[in-house]
């Protein structure tokens, strides 16, 4: 007889996602997203309570590391690591909310909830993004003539790599919420643009002329026929041949339509196919190889609207192999600079008589 989910089980699941968000306001799709995470919780548990959770083999994290995917295969490690995240927030709240059932759910048991760890190699091999060399290839086609579609296709290519946004942002974005003399998106919510977890930010466009010429073409142009609050990755109908900008709203699954969409794209430049996520990841990269300080790490994790430094650096500070190389090589003349540029400023502080006596001591060690 085949083992059932338990009930109990299912109505935490559902009182914790009540819970949270009441305390941390989040979006329908938010917590749709959390519920589809939590449903590998219940399954690995089945019918054994919470409770008992410390009691089952295998073990969650590497259940979790085993299951599949819609297209049959492991699912990707930051989805394993955001259903383990959450797996070990659910089981910190119960044993708060409902400490007699969990009393003895050890707390150590919880602390111990972290996604089963790859090797370096397969981690090497997931590191995929658009590089400006690609995305400016993909944004320069040839305009055909009357391909409208291709047309918006290039510009959004060009804006992704730009701004960093989410598919599901850019897509939603309407034409009011962009700015090119500012070269500023309002990533607003109230503005209908679909951020992760709802969040808000004003975010910048990088200064490459290449890319923002085709973007700002495409924009000049949709703001002469469409109203500002429609959307500027704007739907587009054929009728006998000739394509024309649709005033119809946007599907909701739009963000997969622009995949498929970019898919055209990567096929007429021979490049090989990457989603449109990855074009975030190479404006992640291109920001991160010329930040020089600190503050510009700082600027180039707040563009990317991260609430945690930690999360670019986890996710998006992975250089190539070539850089890597190349930094490491200047790693030397760096720190002679350094040196030099420091001893300058020493002498600096020294009087002239202090000046003179150091030379003097430099000509006796050189002479000796």
């Amino acid at each position: 007889m085949s083992k059932l989910i338990n009930r109990e089980n299912y109505a935490l699941i559902k009182a914790f996602l009540g819970d949270m968000a009441e305390i941390k306001p989040v979006s329908e799709s938010t917590v749709e997203r959390y519920g589809f995470y939590l449903r590998h919780l219940l399954l690995w548990a089945m019918d054994v309570p919470f409770a008992k959770a410390y009691t089952i083999r295998p073990t969650l994290p590497v259940y979790v590391s085993n299951q599949e995917g819609n297209k049959g295969k492991k699912l990707a490690a930051e989805t394993q690591k955001k259903i383990i995240g959450l797996s070990r927030r659910f089981f910190e709240w119960a044993k708060s909310r409902h400490t007699g059932a969990f009393k003895k759910l050890p707390v150590s048991w919880i602390e111990r909830l972290h996604p089963v760890r790859r090797k370096e190699a397969s981690f090497s091999q997931e590191h995929v993004f658009v590089s400006v060399e690609e995305a400016v290839q993909l944004a320069t086609l040839p305009r055909e003539e009357g391909n409208l579609a291709m047309w918006r296709d290039c510009a959004m290519a060009a804006r992704l790599f730009l701004s960093g946004e989410r598919a599901s942002a850019a897509v939603t974005s309407p034409i009011c919420a962009i700015d090119f003399d500012d070269l500023s998106i309002r990533q607003w919510p109230e503005l209908g643009v679909r951020t992760k977890n709802s969040k808000k930010a004003t975010t910048y466009l990088l200064p490459l002329p290449e890319l923002l010429e085709v973007a700002r073409f495409w924009d000049a142009y949709v703001r002469e026929r469409l109203l500002p609050m429609d959307t500027w990755y704007a739907p587009i109908e054929s009728r006998w041949g000739e394509q024309s900008l649709s005033l119809a709203e946007a599907g909701k699954n739009r963000n997969q339509a622009l995949n498929r969409r970019l898919k055209l794209l990567f096929d007429k430049t021979n490049l090989p196919y990457k989603s449109a996520h990855k074009f975030r990841h190479g404006h992640a990269v291109f920001g991160l190889l010329y930040a020089d300080s600190p503050a510009d790490y700082k600027a180039v994790s707040m563009n990317l609207m991260h609430s945690d430094i930690k999360v670019t650096d986890s996710i998006y500070a992975i250089l190539p192999d070539q850089d890597v190389k190349a930094r490491i090589a200047r790693l030397a003349s760096n720190t002679k600079a350094q040196s030099e540029d420091e001893l300058h400023q020493f002498i600096k502080t020294m009087n002239k008589a202090e000046v003179s006596k150091v030379l003097m001591m430099l000509a006796q060690r050189l002479a000796a």
